[in-house]
C-alpha cells in the first residue's frame, strides 16, 4: 500500500510540479509593483519599435501570455499587460521574442504554428470520437470498432502533447537568444539579472506543464472509459 501512496505523490509531483514552480516564480517577482517606469505593454510596445515590427499589435487577454504569428499579437495576461514589476517587463521581452522569431522566418516556429493549427482540429474531433465510443458499444456491441475510435480520438488528443514538446526549443530561444540580450540593452536593473532569468526559463516551461496536464488528461480519459 505505502508504495502505491508514494508512487501516487510522485506522479502527482511530476504532473503538477512544473506548472506549479512556474505560477511561484511569475508571482514571486510581481513585487514591488512600481519597479520599473513603464508597463509590460508599454515596454512591448517599445521593444516592437525598436525592432521595427510596428505591425504586430499588443493587446490584454484572459488566454495567457502568448504571441499569435496568425493575427501578429502580442497577448499579455492584465497583470503583465498593465503591470510594472519585472515578471510584466520580462514576460513582455519573451512574447516580443517570439514576434522577432515570426519576423525572421524561424523555423521551427513555423513549424510549431503549422503543427498547432492542425492540432487544434484534430483535437476537436479526437474529443468528439471519445464521447462518442460508449455510445458506439451500446448501438453495435462491436468492441473493435471502439478500440480503433479510442485509438484515433487518443492519437489527436495527443497531439497536443506533442505540439508542446515541439514549442520548448522555440521557448528557450525566445526566451535566451531574443529576449534576454533585449533585457540586458539597458533596460534591466543589474540585480535583477538572475530574477530574469528565473523568468524567462519558467516562461519556457510554460509549455512542459501544459504538456503534462495533456498526458495526465489522456491518462483520465482512458481511466473513464475502460471502468
Amino acid at each position: 500500500m505505502l508504495p502505491l501512496i508514494i508512487g501516487g505523490l510522485l506522479l502527482l509531483a511530476l504532473i503538477y510540479g512544473p506548472s506549479l514552480w512556474v505560477r511561484r516564480v511569475m508571482a514571486r517577482y510581481r513585487t514591488p509593483e512600481d519597479r520599473y517606469p513603464g508597463t509590460g505593454a508599454e515596454f512591448a510596445g517599445h521593444l516592437l519599435k525598436r525592432l521595427q515590427l510596428d505591425h504586430v499589435r499588443v493587446e490584454s487577454t484572459e488566454q495567457g501570455d502568448h504571441y499569435d504569428p496568425m493575427e501578429k499579437v502580442v497577448r499579455l495576461s492584465p497583470a503583465n499587460h498593465d503591470g510594472k514589476h519585472l515578471t510584466a517587463v520580462t514576460v513582455a521581452a519573451h512574447e516580443v521574442g517570439h514576434a522577432l522569431q515570426d519576423a525572421i522566418g524561424y523555423q521551427p516556429l513555423v513549424w510549431r504554428t503549422r503543427l498547432a493549427v492542425f492540432a487544434a482540429r484534430a483535437q476537436r474531433f479526437g474529443g468528439f470520437l471519445l464521447l462518442a465510443i460508449p455510445v458506439l458499444l451500446i448501438l453495435t456491441r462491436v468492441p473493435a470498432s471502439a478500440v480503433m475510435l479510442l485509438a484515433a480520438g487518443l492519437g489527436s488528443v495527443g497531439l497536443a502533447v506533442l505540439v508542446h514538446l515541439i514549442t520548448l526549443p522555440t521557448e528557450f530561444d525566445a526566451s535566451f537568444r531574443r529576449a534576454l540580450p533585449l533585457l540586458e540593452a539597458g533596460y534591466l536593473k543589474p540585480e535583477d539579472e538572475p530574477a530574469a532569468r528565473r523568468i524567462l526559463t519558467a516562461a519556457a516551461l510554460t509549455y512542459v506543464a501544459a504538456a503534462l496536464m495533456s498526458v495526465f488528461n489522456i491518462w483520465v480519459w482512458l481511466r473513464m472509459l475502460l471502468r
